[in-house]
């Protein structure tokens, strides 16, 4: 086999392969005795027909096996020998294949490149911390008051609905006089003002009369998730079955017994440390994001296109498949998308960057998952859906692929944690507001009600 190289561009390799005529023949030949041994000719017993007969019957079909098989190997030995770090499996072209000559192919290949692991000791980080408002724990300890309410039916028949009376309702809704999937419901309790249904809904309800028939028009929102609803005029015939009050709930020792806490006061600081740690992941989050900015401006390394372009191609279907169903955030409704194509080439430009220094930084240090860490990462995925824990572990515990599909972000996270453990990390304590504020645009509110229903579960 002689090789050749005839490029080396960056991190692209281009050699030439030629495999001499008499090998390739070895190869055929040693396909027709592995024929020879099973194959059953008329006349003649397994194993003993004459060559020349199999050759005639056997030798065209055997080739093409032979010819993929002789230039994998030779691509493997080139890749070996060469000591090349493939970022994607290389590209094969047969130039030249032409019966009693050499072979000829051109391989094709993009390596990885050469990450020299500095100091993180250079590197300064901040970290942000946020004290939990008395108003958080109050805004929390509502929520769970308003969860747990219970109503009492209105016995006064001339009462009006208002704002904060629970309608017992039976609905069918239409578009240009037929029902649509999905927008029917019987027994449906409905507190007006709790903007549970489309806009414009729930204030047509205000004023009817337990028994009273309504018609209520609304257009579904043009963002709405079902793409067949989605900025259509829509008609739906209601029925007021019955209305019912809130019941005043005293909060007291008692109820947060009937809670499980001890005491008002425990529950008080239960909710506090659950928004605590509320901040703390948030604070994480933000830390994480801060040191992958520095270590994206401290390392400069050219990267496989081929890798950049498979991440492109993931982010523009995530893309796609979000627009399918409505579910674009306002940038991206806004942006042109040439130029929503641009930015996502740069993020896959950075997340193939970082993934291969943090690749490096974990083969450096002999970062491992353990199962251990899988284990804890299933805990961890349990914990967000409260109640339904036990499904979530039969869950991981029928599908191997599931658990090996979470080693990846563990083994990113461990890498990371070990980079924070060199870094000059300094705590910076700020309002809730910055603390959750991810871009030029904060929006603290809908930040702070997140928390506080988070710490209410």
């Amino acid at each position: 086999m002689k090789v050749t190289e005839q490029k080396a561009e960056g991190l692209k390799k281009k050699y030439q392969v030629v495999i001499e005529h008499k090998d390739f023949e070895e190869k055929v030949e040693q396909k027709l005795n592995d024929v020879a041994k099973n194959v059953k000719l008329p006349g003649f017993r397994p194993g003993k027909a004459p060559k020349e007969m199999l050759k005639q019957k056997y030798r065209t079909s055997v080739m093409g096996e032979a010819l993929d098989e002789i230039v994998r190997d030779a691509a493997d030995q080139v890749v070996k020998e060469n000591k090349l770090k493939l970022a994607l499996r290389p590209n094969i072209s047969i130039t030249k294949f032409d019966e009693g000559k050499d072979i000829e192919f051109d391989i094709e290949a993009e390596i990885l490149p050469e990450i020299k692991v500095g100091d993180f000791s250079e590197i300064k980080v901040e970290k942000l911390m946020a004290e939990v408002p008395a108003e958080e724990v109050e805004k929390a300890l509502q929520y769970i008051v308003s969860s747990r309410r219970e109503t009492a039916k209105i016995e006064d028949a001339a009462h009006q609905a208002a704002k904060g009376d629970t309608l017992i309702i039976d609905f069918v809704g239409s578009i240009d006089g037929v029902e649509f999937p999905g927008g029917k419901g019987n027994d449906y309790p409905l507190e007006l003002g709790s903007g549970t249904f489309i806009p414009g809904f729930e204030d047509q309800l205000i004023g009817a009369k337990a028994g009273d028939k309504v018609e209520v028009k609304v257009k579904f929102p043009e963002d709405y998730h079902a793409k067949e609803l989605a900025g259509k005029d829509s008609v739906f015939a209601v029925t007021v079955k019955e209305m019912r009050e809130p019941k005043a709930v005293e909060l007291n020792d008692e109820f947060a017994k009937s809670i499980g806490e001890e005491s008002l006061d425990s529950l008080k600081e239960s909710i506090k440390n659950r928004i605590k740690a509320d901040y703390e992941n948030t604070s994480k989050l933000k830390l994480k994001r801060n040191l992958l900015d520095k270590l994206d401006e401290a390392y400069k390394f050219d990267v496989p296109e081929s890798l950049v372009e498979e991440e492109f191609k993931s982010i523009e279907a995530q893309y796609k498949r979000a627009k399918e169903l409505n579910q674009l955030d306002e940038h991206e409704k806004t942006t042109p998308e040439e130029e929503l194509m641009k930015e996502y080439k740069k993020i896959a430009e950075r997340r193939v960057k970082l993934g291969l220094l943090l690749s490096e930084v974990g083969a450096e240090a002999k970062v491992t998952v353990t199962t251990d860490d899988l284990n804890k990462a299933i805990m961890n995925e349990a914990k967000k859906y409260p109640g339904q824990e036990k499904a979530v572990f039969d869950f991981y515990l029928k599908n191997a692929k599931a658990v090996e599909a979470l080693r990846a972000p563990v083994f990113e996270e461990k890498i990371i944690d070990f980079v924070l453990d060199k870094v000059k990390v300094e705590e910076k304590t700020v309002s809730v507001e910055e603390l959750y504020s991810f871009d030029e645009n904060p929006k603290p509110a809908k930040a702070k009600k997140s928390s506080a229903k988070k710490a209410a579960k």
